[in-house]
């Protein structure tokens, strides 16, 4: 029953990831938390796993038909700050992680943290025509918000948020769909950082090797089938996405920090 659980939770998030630019890890980590049959650590690295996966076919996939709108003016700078937060995010969560002897503490303060950041970032989604974009092009500023989402997403263990997209929305006056391209680059590397990191100073926790497979051909399925998606949607069906997927995310982190703290 584990090995359909999450493969299908590695499916579907991922589908819905591609579309909305989240990575699919911002779903996988709080179900599998919510099912409750893995450590946090072991969550964390299937997550990563199966994000780096998805992320990596979706950008190659693109570049390579020369379907990308990758924004090159500023991604790059985000990708390098992104790669320093998801070093920075993996070292802090070790450090939260010690503090704690019961995992299921650090557990729920990456429930909290996730909720507080999802609110915020569906407040924003849903009022932003009220409020004026930017359109930065200091390379500094870039390298600093990229470090802050790469530094959130590895904390988290999703790789990356809806609040990816938002923050491209508004710092970088991108529609929904270009940021959300351009989102899962930054996933990438943020990821492939912070899992580079795990492996070098710990090694990969425990894991069962099928279900790591599993969730990854999953994930590259997912991905393509996402991709395709992504492309006969319009930028007001993918808000739509968003906020929905949003919603769902909110519901299931409540549900964790009950499960964790009470």
């Amino acid at each position: 029953m584990i090995y359909l659980i999450c493969c299908l939770v590695a499916f579907a998030a991922c589908i819905l990831g591609t579309i909305c630019g989240m990575g699919g890890g911002i779903i996988i980590k709080p179900v599998l938390d919510a099912v409750g049959v893995m450590s946090v650590s072991t969550v964390n690295f299937l997550s990563g796993c199966t994000v780096i996966a998805m992320s990596c076919w979706n950008v190659g996939k693109t570049l390579v038909k020369k379907e990308s709108v990758l924004d090159f003016h500023s991604t790059p700078f985000l990708a390098v700050g992104a790669a320093v937060g998801g070093i920075a995010g993996k070292s802090l969560f070790n450090l939260v992680s010690s503090a704690f002897s019961d995992g299921d503490t650090v557990g729920g303060v990456q429930a909290c943290l996730l909720l507080f950041a999802t609110a915020l970032t569906l407040l924003y989604t849903v009022f932003k025509d009220r409020l004026k974009s930017k359109n930065i092009r200091s390379r500094v500023v870039s390298v600093i918000i990229g470090l802050v989402l790469g530094l959130l997403g590895a904390f988290l263990g999703i790789g990356g948020g809806p609040f990816n997209v938002a923050a491209l929305c508004f710092f970088f006056s991108m529609p929904t769909k270009k940021a959300a391209q351009n989102s899962l680059l930054i996933v990438l590397v943020s990821q492939l950082a912070s899992t580079i990191q795990t492996l070098i100073v710990s090694g990969a926790p425990k894991v069962n090797l099928f279900i790591l497979l599993l969730m990854v051909a999953a994930a590259i399925i997912a991905g393509e089938l996402g991709r395709r998606i992504n492309k006969r949607i319009d930028n007001r069906q993918a808000t739509y996405c968003l906020e929905g997927a949003m919603v769902v995310i909110i519901g299931i982190s409540i549900y964790n920090i009950c499960k964790f703290f009470v």
